[in-house]
């Protein structure tokens, strides 16, 4: 595709150094005086203490207690997971911000039309107590122009992408911001309804370019 042909020739491009991500990566220490809370903020997990016992001998076999481990030990997914813990692939789940934009070589993060502020679940994992409690995802979209003619594409492309990796009691709406774009109302009715979206996917052209999106995603 020639550059002149493209909705958005130039968009602003973020580096992976700016793109959020955990505060506290694996094995850093915070210092300083906006430390002085991370006990109560960050508090340390019951398994971490140097007193553990390694022994699986000791472990009871019993189904039922293994479950009430999982349940205890296991956090639930939150924003940042669903966006993209960080750039680690040793220790990150990736899940929308590394989707490649349909027209540039760079992710949908790095041009913001994915970002942490817009991506919501409700209840909040801190109300989740059960992991297979009822969830509801809303991502907002922000395009680069808000004349994207592939807008209903990256849509697509994220529904899936999230449809994919969550678990089936996560439900899943996918929308253009407020304003982001100039038929926002069209591309969002047809981002919510599950017909719609079937038959967009079953175009092989369609469906080429969304799985070409996905494939940075790790």
């Amino acid at each position: 595709m020639a550059k002149s042909d493209l909705d958005n020739a130039n968009p602003t491009v973020l580096s992976v150094s700016q793109l959020p991500s955990r505060n506290l990566a694996k094995g850093h220490v915070r210092k300083g005086p906006d430390s002085k809370y991370d006990h109560i903020l960050f508090p340390k997990q019951w398994w971490a203490g140097s007193s553990l016992n390694t022994d699986p001998s000791v472990w009871t076999s019993d189904e039922d207690e293994d479950d009430d481990l999982t349940l205890a030990t296991e956090e639930p997914i939150d924003e940042q997971e669903i966006y993209g813990e960080n750039y680690d692939p040793s220790s990150c789940t990736y899940l929308l911000s590394t989707i490649s934009d349909p027209e540039h070589p760079v992710t949908l993060g790095q041009i913001a039309v994915v970002r942490l502020d817009d991506i919501h679940l409700s209840p909040s994992p801190a109300e989740r107590l059960d992991p297979n409690t009822l969830t509801n995802v809303e991502v907002d979209l922000t395009p680069t122009v808000n004349h994207c003619s592939l807008a209903t594409v990256i849509g697509l492309a994220v529904r899936v992408r999230l449809e994919n990796a969550l678990p089936p009691n996560y439900r899943i709406v996918v929308r253009m911001k407020d304003g982001s774009h100039a038929q926002d109302d069209q591309v969002n009715k047809q981002l919510g309804d599950k017909e719609r979206v079937a038959a967009a996917l079953e175009n092989d052209t369609l469906k080429g370019i969304i799985e070409k999106m996905l494939e940075t995603c790790v």
